[in-house]
């Protein structure tokens, strides 16, 4: 029988943190190799639930090899790279040279986590390598696959929460990335993350499928991109605890478009850092990628040309943005205006504050859908306003049940016409609001606007204007984001002046110098 999951993540958790506590490592340096073991016992676990199988396959004129595990998503495993091996050996030994040594033989025989597992662990002490592995093994005895990814992704969240500020870099909590997968769909095809962090939009969208029945491996190929290489191997260790596998390169999105990514993909997810300055638009220029560039010193609308662009024909794309984007003004304005026009922008949804580790300002998701043209959706927005759906986890952090999220998720399958969709039977959320099983506005959470309605409000796409909530009443966070969004307007002018000035004095110049 399987054990109680939470307690089982946090007893595991307690073990891990002792690592911190009684070694010089900082939390950002500590949640790898926690991570390593943990994938190294998942990946013993998986070898020999089909080793049986597999081996049974041998014959006299028939080795079995790494490939025959390859073939069933299995990791390959040498005596010398397995959990247990490390668990038995003697006092005394060199774990941590036996735990790099384990981790080599693995990279060696799959090709795919070449330059991936982390080898740092001759940093830290035998004996305390020695205790993360009896608690590891303790606590994992009776686990199958499935739950030794939701404890990685468990230890994802708790390393970032932990980590603070620089954890955005590599992870976005998991209900957000949840209700963009519900929303974009992803049954089938191509999905493209340029942001991709550790990978939690890949995860997710591979349960989306297997909860629809389907298997992953056979319906999705994964395509991400990421700056930083240790954020592109946690990314890669994720795909592989889950039985995934993709290509997934090290690269700066700005510049770098290592998968050839115009027009390519089904399905585009990300949460790319927001209100960045200082990307050199010089090389850009010429980039398909974005077709029309912003005056302002902020890539948060080069992100979203570059999802945009990322598209196929039908493709669906679903992001993380920050709320000044909804009524930028000026060249981003344009750009929003544009985007609208080209009937592109399917679904905007607001989400409250807290609901990431790293920032508390209140966020907004956009919905990209290329295929809805010719639909009668084609002229339409649906605006949610989900700013007061939220279950409270401690006094600074927020997340969405699985009753809201499957909510929120039903009103876009309502506008799109589908049917929803109750995992765990009747939602009285949904029922109360749509009790005829039909799409409806409802004042202060949701409203089907036409695109005279949003040229009428400057083609803004803060929810706020549409679904009858106010939007004048700004707390403190989005005061915050509000300010931010002057300065960068206030930076652009200033720039425009200083040039103004510049041609001004040169032509006085020329006239004084007659």
């Amino acid at each position: 029988m399987q054990p109680d999951l939470a307690e089982l993540e946090r007893r595991l958790w307690d073990a891990a943190d002792e690592l911190r506590a009684n070694s010089a490592l900082k939390a950002s340096e500590y949640g790898t190799p926690v991570l390593g073991l943990i994938f190294l016992r998942f990946a013993e676990t998986k070898f020999e639930t089909v080793r049986a199988e597999v081996e049974a396959k041998a014959s006299a004129r028939r080795k079995i090899g790494p490939s025959d595990y390859h073939a069933r998503r299995t990791i390959y495993l040498t005596d010398g790279a397995r959990f247990t091996h490390l668990l038995g050996l003697p006092e005394g030994s060199d774990l941590g040279q036996a735990v790099n040594e384990a981790m080599r033989l693995i990279e060696e025989q799959n090709p795919e986590l070449a330059g991936v597992l982390p080898r740092t662990y001759t940093m830290l002490d035998s004996s305390t390598i020695a205790s993360l592995l009896r608690n590891i093994n303790s606590y994992t005895k009776d686990l199958e696959g499935d739950a030794f990814g939701l404890i990685y992704e468990y230890f994802l969240g708790k390393f970032a929460l932990a980590e603070g500020q620089g954890a955005g870099e590599f992870f976005t909590p998991m209900s957000i990335v949840r209700l963009i997968v519900e929303i974009i769909e992803p049954f089938h095809g191509r999905i493209f993350d340029p942001a991709c962090g550790s990978g939690g939009m890949f995860v997710q969208s591979a349960h989306f499928v297997e909860r629809h029945r389907r298997s992953p491996g056979d319906e999705l190929s994964i395509y991400g991109q990421e700056k930083t290489g240790e954020t592109v191997r946690l990314a890669k260790m994720n795909l592989a605890i889950h039985g995934l596998s993709g290509e997934i390169r090290e690269g700066n999105s700005y510049y770098d478009d290592l998968h050839q990514s115009v027009g390519r993909f089904d399905f585009v997810m990300a949460n790319p850092p927001f209100n960045v300055d200082r990307v050199d638009k010089a090389k850009l220029e010429d980039d398909r990628r974005f077709p029309h560039l912003p005056r302002a010193d902020n890539a948060n609308y080069l992100w979203i040309q570059l999802f945009a662009t990322a598209l196929n024909e039908t493709g669906r794309a679903g992001f993380v943005m920050a709320n000044s984007s909804s009524d930028a003004r000026h060249s981003e304005g344009e750009i929003r205006h544009r985007l609208i026009e080209d009937e592109l922008v399917d679904v905007i949804v607001a989400v409250g504050p807290n609901f990431f580790y790293t920032v508390t300002l209140p966020v907004t998701l956009w919905f990209l859908d290329r295929g809805k043209g010719g639909t009668v959706r084609a002229d339409k927005v649906l605006f949610i306003d989900a700013r007061q759906l939220f279950r409270q986890l401690d006094r600074a952090h927020r997340d969405f049940t699985d009753e809201q999220l499957e909510f929120l998720a039903n009103i876009v399958r309502l506008y799109r016409n589908e049917d929803p969709e109750t995992a765990g039977g009747e939602n009285a959320l949904f029922m109360e609001r749509f009790p005829d099983g039909t799409y409806v506005d409802v004042p202060g959470l949701c409203k089907v606007a036409t695109l005279a309605e949003i040229e009428a409000q400057g083609w803004s796409l803060n929810p706020g204007r549409y679904v009858g909530t106010e939007v004048d009443d700004l707390d403190d966070e989005v005061f915050e984001e509000k300010l931010a969004a002057a300065q960068t307007e206030l930076r652009e002018l200033a720039a425009r002046a200083t040039k103004l000035e510049q041609g001004v004095d040169h032509v006085l110049t020329q006239l004084l110098s007659r």
